[in-house]
């Protein structure tokens, strides 16, 4: 695994919100990850997440959704592979040295794959979705196959999370791929940029910049995992996304979100943490469903 972050990347990913890290697992770790994978989908099934369903949610993603993709959220939870993989410290050290962190604690993994013939993956932000806004939020994102722009490889639009914010506008519901730009019409004229990978390397990027991702135009599945890290000291929003039922109503606007068997800590910078950085406040209670899709 090649875990090397370069100061070069470092200033990348702050001025641009993303980096790509090329061939980031060996050809061996590769077949792993993806044999990983298939194990855990197959025994997964159709279920978003593991034992059970959000309140006034279905347990299940309608049809039309995974013509986009099929996702598959918190696979480490119900699948002994998939843990030893997410939960690499060394994985969320890389992610900690280009956010500048302390500490980080895993916000969930998600399977994405794009079908044959996968309709895009309209523009948005992760963040605002989540139950924490933290301005620091990052996520690896590890291309399983050959990611092109023929097969629906990510885009991003630089520097855009340095004027993104958490308004509950920028979760609305993506009836058209441009939606976004509603919201922040001033994004409109400024270029993407194609981050094509090949198989076995990864992108990290920040919770608030905006991506998607192009249309699979091939008869073959793209897939790809990922996992969002949650700067340690961030506190509750008042969204669900993933919380079991239970969790959720035990919290209220502001405790920290601190579980331990739903959002271990995965890496610490020496003997203790220093705290999160940049933690915003707590907004509006709510059920805002996931939309981190790629």
């Amino acid at each position: 695994m090649n875990t090397t972050i370069t100061q070069a990347q470092i200033d990348r990913y702050r001025a641009d919100g993303f980096v790509v890290v090329p061939d980031f697992l060996s050809r061996a770790e590769l077949d792993d990850w993806r044999d990983a994978l298939d194990e855990a989908l197959g025994r997964r099934g159709r279920a978003k997440l593991p034992g059970g369903r959000w309140k006034g949610e279905e347990s299940v993603y309608p049809e039309d959704i995974e013509k986009v993709f099929i996702q598959r959220l918190n696979l480490w939870m119900d699948n002994p592979r998939m843990k030893r993989l997410i939960l690499d410290e060394r994985i969320a050290e890389m992610a900690a040295n280009l956010a500048g962190l302390d500490c980080l604690r895993v916000w969930h993994d998600q399977a994405l794959v794009k079908p044959p013939w996968g309709a895009p993956t309209g523009w948005h932000l992760d963040n605002p979705y989540w139950s924490f806004y933290h301005a620091d939020a990052i996520t690896i994102w590890i291309a399983l196959d050959d990611m092109t722009p023929h097969n629906g490889c990510l885009y991003f639009i630089p520097g855009t999370h340095k004027t993104a914010s958490w308004d509950e506008n920028a979760t609305i519901e993506q009836n058209h791929f441009d939606d976004l730009f509603t919201i922040y019409p001033e994004w409109r004229g400024m270029d993407a940029v194609c981050a094509e990978m090949r198989a076995g390397s990864c992108s990290f990027h920040n919770g608030l910049v905006a991506h998607g991702a192009h249309a699979n135009m091939t008869p073959r599945p793209r897939r790809a995992m990922a996992c969002a890290y949650m700067p340690d000291g961030s506190t509750f929003n008042g969204q669900q996304n993933v919380l079991p039922d239970d969790y959720f109503e035990s919290l209220s606007m502001g405790d920290p979100l601190d579980n331990d068997d739903w959002n271990p800590i995965v890496y610490r910078r020496g003997d203790k943490s220093k705290g999160a950085k940049r933690t915003t406040g707590g907004r509006r209670r709510g059920r805002v469903a996931h939309r981190s899709r790629n």
